[in-house]
């Protein structure tokens, strides 16, 4: 593990509401931490804690800090972090306040040139989401008074179509609901026509699995007891390592079979959080262990499909995994991990270290939360956190899959009422929540980059902005104010700006705008004002889906200083889409 200087060049902006931190990048560090003390003697420094539940970690060189009480000083330091477990040394400290809100909102400065050559747009969203197991495709039992499997298949299908997901990732594939594996008289039998089942739903919608090979089937089990949720995944280890290779390598050969080479191209990942006790009753050598027999059981049947992990909790066991694949050469075409709360992590300075550079970095579930029926993930805050974690994730991963697509998801149980802080994008009976509309938002971009000059109380940090222009000359950009702490899920006027957004070369041209806020695709609100109890009466649910859509609106642009200028009300948390049509 390297030994990580501390950042260099750390600054304090204060800002109505917020503090604003940035510092010089440090080679070799995945994240940094940020530490605050109270201000007098500059010592007690404990991390700012967002009330994510996770990694309190941030890969970006600048936090916006809003935990604090404006008008009081604090003393800032922040340490670089090589690997999640392992905190470098603190940076020397600054000092700043926040400043207490006064009158209207500060305004923000945002310039876009229509002209500007740009870089490519990358879009780490599309390439995965993920979804209760995927044996709930062929439920037919209701939740909410709906039929489980056929709206899981809608929601599957609808961020196919309207987001354009590309692949599925889902737990327990090799749970004995679908019957894949049994002993008689001893001896293996292998059946995977519920599998078929389940996939062929699955590919109906234009998705392909992520192949999360797991959990243990009863009757291969050294642990058969030992289970996690509600539907008992088993997290034992095998009791029979050739068999639990036979038994991979009889799935991946039969999927090729049946699919053909298109499974060339599916990703293969061992298990799910063996790094938590509660998804693995073994240990790490065994886990390690069992990464290397299931690798080697997906190549055996063609070196050519990708396989990876180690599919961990809080980003852990990355380093652990390539260590161990360095000595025992076991093959990893990708490493994937977790995180919740945060900004996923940099894992590039890792692959570097380990001389795997172009392995394939998937972040295989990532969210605003870890944490079940949680408040937070119905509203507009989780939209936003999740445009912050996309644009601070584009062009240094492979994929960040949202978890979960449906609120169709029983790992503790079927969801008790229709909003009950469930992982879901889209609720029981088909609404999308914020989180669902923020990917829509995000879809709408442009392929093309745009630069944007940003300046005011504010901008680069609370406001933040993703600029595009289309291949037919329009131009999307993307406006939200945001912050990672959780404690104001609900708003603060404080973190509210006007935003003047100048577009140049773009005069005569229609604009629009599509809000998202608490007034504005808000399930939640929504939902308050119909008087909506546990779950909707046939009247309240025909209003929330005629209030399930993102309208955009047309608005009067103003030319003036040689640029188009938009002025926005920008609340916290709230996003605002920008569209210019093509040049006429």
């Amino acid at each position: 593990m390297p030994d990580l200087p501390p950042p260099a060049g750390l600054r304090a902006e204060p800002g109505v509401g917020h503090v604003r931190l940035s510092w010089s990048p440090v080679d070799g560090a995945v994240g940094y931490l940020v530490h605050r003390a109270p201000a007098a003697g500059g010592s007690g420094f404990a991390p700012v804690d967002h009330l994510g539940g996770d990694v309190l970690a941030v890969p970006d060189p600048w936090y916006v800090d809003t935990t604090g009480d404006p008008g009081r000083a604090y003393a800032y330091a922040v340490a670089a972090v090589p690997e999640v477990t392992v905190t470098g040394p603190l940076s020397a400290p600054v000092t700043a306040t926040a400043l207490p809100a006064a009158g209207e909102p500060p305004t923000v400065h945002l310039r876009v040139d229509a002209a500007a050559a740009g870089v490519p747009l990358h879009r780490p969203w599309q390439p995965m989401i993920g979804s209760e197991r995927l044996s709930q495709l062929l439920c037919r039992d209701r939740s909410g008074g709906r039929e489980i499997g056929t709206e899981l298949l809608a929601a599957l299908r609808r961020v196919r179509d309207e987001i354009g997901v590309a692949t599925v990732r889902a737990h327990s594939i090799l749970h004995d609901d679908l019957g894949v594996y049994r002993e008689v008289d001893g001896e293996p039998v292998h059946d995977f026509s519920r599998v078929d089942e389940t996939y062929d739903l699955l590919l109906s919608t234009g998705l392909r699995p992520v192949v999360e090979i797991g959990f243990m089937p009863r009757d291969l089990a050294r642990d058969p007891e030992r289970t996690v949720f509600e539907y008992r995944g088993i997290i034992s280890p095998p009791k029979d390592w050739e068999r639990w290779g036979d038994l991979v390598r009889a799935l991946v050969r039969h999927l090729l079979d049946r699919y053909g080479d298109e499974v060339l191209g599916w990703d293969f990942e061992v298990w799910n959080e063996a790094n938590l006790e509660v998804f693995w009753s073994g240990t790490r050598a065994e886990w390690m262990r069992l990464y290397d027999v299931t690798a080697q059981a997906v190549k055996d049947v063609d070196p050519r499909i990708p396989v990876g992990g180690p599919s961990s909790a809080a980003a852990g066991w990355v380093d652990a995994l390539l260590e161990h694949a360095a000595v025992s050469g076991a093959p990893v075409d990708f490493v994937s991990t977790h995180t919740y709360g945060s900004p996923p992590l940099d894992l590039r300075p890792t692959l570097r270290r380990f001389g795997r550079p172009d392995a394939r970095i998937l972040w295989t579930e990532w969210g605003v939360t870890p944490t079940h029926f949680h408040p937070v993930n119905d509203g507009t805050f989780a939209a936003t956190f999740l445009l912050t974690g996309m644009r601070s994730a584009a062009g240094r991963v492979d994929a960040l899959s949202y978890w979960v697509a449906s609120d169709h998801f029983e790992e503790l149980g079927r969801p008790p009422r229709l909003l009950h802080g469930g992982f879901g994008l889209i609720t029981v009976g088909g609404i999308a929540k914020p989180r669902y509309h923020a990917l829509w938002l995000l879809s709408r971009l442009g392929d093309t980059e745009l630069p944007v000059r940003a300046s005011g109380d504010g901008a680069d940090g609370l406001v933040q902005t993703w600029a595009s222009r289309r291949d037919d000359g329009s131009l999307a950009v993307l406006v939200w104010a945001s912050t990672l702490d959780q404690s104001k899920r609900d708003g603060d006027p404080a973190l509210a700006r006007r935003v003047v957004l100048t577009l140049d070369g773009v005069a005569g041209r229609p604009v629009r705008i599509t809000r998202l806020d608490r007034e504005h695709g808000d399930v939640t609100t929504v939902a308050a004002r119909l008087g909506v109890g546990e779950w909707p009466d046939e009247e309240q649910w025909a209003a929330l889906r005629t209030a399930d859509i993102l309208p955009a609106e047309p608005v009067d642009a103003v030319d003036r200083d040689g640029g188009t200028l938009v002025e926005l009300e920008l609340p916290q948390p709230g996003a605002v889409l920008v569209e210019v049509g093509p040049e006429r």
